[in-house]
């Protein structure tokens, strides 16, 4: 059983992760902006509380005595090209005084190749409005790359297609590299469930690190 702290536990993925994590037995911290409006999982082997992922003390305080974290946070009143960067710099630095090694971030499918150096996002004709926030992540990833060299983190984005919501968890998924995962034709759209458990065996049984994956089916 590990200790492990979700940033963005509020949200459709990071609620998933909370009920993925003690699932599993381990105890989790949920870290939300506003305890008051938390519905995610709760009760036993959970404790919410209070932070913000974009201040170093805050990520420090909230991930004290933990072994783990995940960053599944996202925030819609703040350009992405501001609030992702700034959430990698406030977990570099405050993991590490927390000292808590493990990191893993949920990513952006649309920054995954389609061919040989081609992001998706950077393909003719991707919508502008898409365009920014993705480059929000790859910002936030840049971040990563050049200055968490001491944190051992891993990027885990799953297909750029909307996620269902709604599907029960199944446990499967398969990770790739650094391309966009080519899809059963007729298959399953990949659901916040397994996306879940992707990033929570990343924790358990480290297979990834310093570096983006993709997730799918």
């Amino acid at each position: 059983m590990s200790r492990i702290v979700v940033f963005g536990a509020g949200g459709r993925a990071g609620t998933r992760v909370v009920a993925e994590a003690v699932r599993r037995g381990h105890e989790v911290t949920a870290v939300v902006r506003d305890p008051g409006r938390y519905a995610g999982p709760s009760g036993d082997g959970v404790s919410v509380v209070k932070g913000d992922v974009t201040d170093p003390g805050s990520v420090a305080e909230a991930a004290a005595g933990h072994d783990a974290a995940v960053q599944a946070s996202a925030r819609m009143d703040v350009p992405s090209a501001e609030f992702y960067p700034a959430a990698a710099r406030a977990l570099i630095g405050g993991l590490a005084r927390a000292g808590v090694a493990r990191l893993a971030a949920l990513g952006i499918g649309t920054l995954l190749e389609v061919a040989p150096g081609t992001r998706l996002v950077d393909t003719p004709g991707f919508p502008e409005d898409a365009r920014a926030f993705s480059l929000g992540h790859a910002a936030e990833l840049e971040v990563f790359q050049e200055e968490g060299g001491a944190l051992d983190w891993v990027v885990i984005a799953p297909p750029p297609v909307v996620l269902d919501d709604r599907a029960e968890r199944t446990g499967g998924h398969r990770f790739g590299g650094g391309e966009v995962m080519a899809a059963e034709e007729g298959g399953p759209v990949f659901s916040y469930a397994d996306l879940a458990v992707a990033l929570v065996d990343e924790i358990e049984q480290p297979r990834h690190h310093r570096v983006q994956v993709a997730v799918g089916y």
